[in-house]
């Protein structure tokens, strides 16, 4: 028995869009889990992976006209790509001439109501909530951002509004502080849009929490909020000595060239790879720097290999003081350093592990 072709298979499943029961929002999440599962399936370095589906669905389509076609790219055309959009709806008006067209079709497109942010203390960990009340069926887009070294959206999902009141409630009692509080919509969408973008690039694909599932959906309401790439900012110079000079004063480490290297290093690294400033560390970014970055970018003379651990943790602790973190959330992450620093000295020395740069510095010292 022949297997049927992806927009065959997408225009026979479409017949559950076509009864009465069906809605817009049904129909995106319908058309977004199939461009979902395509994007997923796409070969590293694709940038349109849903252009072969959507232009195959309404060949399909138009040549042999049916309900189902009409439903499925009449869904299709509510969550795809901008750049497919003007294909599907010229597809629609040519189904129109023999086919019905779903209700939920002409439904305007969601408006946000109300927008709600949650960051935790480490700010390592935002939810965001975005509430659609008005329309046919009311519902909330809910996002989870991880940002260790760069936002990656770990888990999207629809909700119920309303789902912003119970988000304290169900952390549990170990879990840093994440209160929720009011936002502006479009600052939401754009945040959100942002974290997708960086999740896009990932590879493999994310396919866990929902992502893949709603990835287009979610695009649809967040495209038209996404900024432009931010401009990358050092920590001026007057600064970062002013921040050195204070974290020798209060750290008791000798005020000599290896304290002072470290500390330039501890702020190169929070300028480059930790997003909410440099002295926003957390217990995953101290695993980051230990185990991946130092391993891999990094060469320690004896002296600064030996008083790394002490100084990394007063730094952590004379950062998160100066930010304001209560003690309590402070304690976990100069506890990280301990806990990473075993791997650090395994991982340094493997040079499979080091990174072009500093094989490059290392064979210039060895000659």
């Amino acid at each position: 028995m022949a297997r049927l072709r992806l927009s065959e298979q997408i225009v026979l499943e479409a017949r559950g869009l076509a009864g009465d029961d069906a809605d817009a929002l049904a129909a995106e999440v319908w058309a977004s889990r199939r461009l979902g599962e395509v994007w997923l399936a796409a070969p590293p370095g694709e940038t349109e992976p849903e252009h072969l589906i959507c232009t195959e669905v309404a060949g399909r389509a138009t040549s042999r006209p049916s309900v189902p076609a009409m439903a499925a790219v009449a869904a299709l055309a509510r969550v795809a790509p901008g750049s497919e959009r003007e294909m599907l709806t010229q597809a629609t008006d040519i189904l129109s001439a023999s086919q019905p067209r779903p209700e939920w079709a002409d439904t305007p497109c969601w408006e946000p109501t109300r927008a709600f942010r949650g960051t935790d203390v480490w700010r390592r960990e935002r939810v965001l909530f975005v509430d659609y009340d008005a329309g046919p069926r009311p519902h909330t887009l809910m996002a989870v951002i991880v940002d260790e070294a760069e936002p990656v959206i770990a888990a999207l999902r629809l909700v119920e509004p309303g789902a912003h009141e119970e988000w304290e409630r169900l952390r549990g009692p170990d879990d840093p502080p994440m209160p929720v509080r009011p936002a502006e919509p479009a600052a939401v969408l754009a945040e959100l849009a942002l974290a997708m973008r960086e999740t896009d690039m990932a590879w493999p694909h994310q396919e866990e929490g929902g992502y893949a599932e709603l990835r287009a959906l979610a695009w649809t309401r967040g495209r038209a909020h996404l900024p432009a790439w931010p401009d990358w900012a050092p920590t001026p110079a007057a600064e970062r000595e002013d921040l050195t000079a204070e974290f020798v004063r209060h750290s008791g480490l000798p005020d000599d060239d290896v304290t002072h290297s470290l500390a330039g290093l501890f702020l190169d690294y929070g300028d480059g790879y930790i997003r909410p400033g440099p002295l926003a560390w957390s217990p995953g970014r101290v695993a980051l720097f230990l185990a991946d970055f130092l391993p891999r970018k990094v060469m320690l003379d004896a002296a600064q290999r030996e008083r790394l651990p002490e100084a990394l943790r007063h730094w952590v602790r004379f950062a998160l003081t100066r930010t304001g973190m209560e003690p309590r959330w402070i304690e976990p992450v100069v506890e990280a350093v301990s806990t990473y620093h075993a791997v650090f000295e395994k991982a340094f020395d493997d040079e499979s592990v080091w990174g072009p740069a500093k094989r490059i510095v290392s064979g210039h010292q060895e000659q």
